[in-house]
């Protein structure tokens, strides 16, 4: 599975260029806020797409439906998944079933409904 150019990111990250993406729109669950946001990451170079890797972040989508606050994804915090999945065996270069990291710990659904 290969990320759409437009509308991702560049980052490099200990000399390795990768490309990120968040879904422009929030899917039916992450809009109501019951699953954090997700954001996708592979490696830019390379002629063959690679194994991409799917973090779960641990706050609500910028675009639910609900109101609910939600912060940025920065780039330090792509930059932190990337190197924690690399720890965990994620192979950017090779290819394979995408590759999920689970970053919400402390994500509650409650906490996201507007007083």
């Amino acid at each position: 599975m290969a990320l759409n150019k437009k509308g991702s990111r560049r980052i490099t990250v200990d000399g390795i260029e990768y490309r990120w993406r968040i879904r422009r729109k929030p899917s039916y669950i992450q809009g109501l806020c019951w699953t954090p946001l997700t954001y996708a990451v592979e490696a830019a170079s390379g002629s063959q797409p690679g194994t991409t890797l799917i973090v779960t972040s641990g706050q609500a989508h910028p675009s639910n439906w609900v109101g609910a606050e939600a912060v940025p994804i920065r780039p330090a915090h792509v930059a932190a998944s990337i190197r924690e999945a690399r720890d965990r065996g994620w192979e950017p270069t090779k290819a394979g079933s995408p590759f999920q990291l689970d970053r919400s710990a402390g994500f509650i659904a409650q906490q996201c409904r507007v007083p």
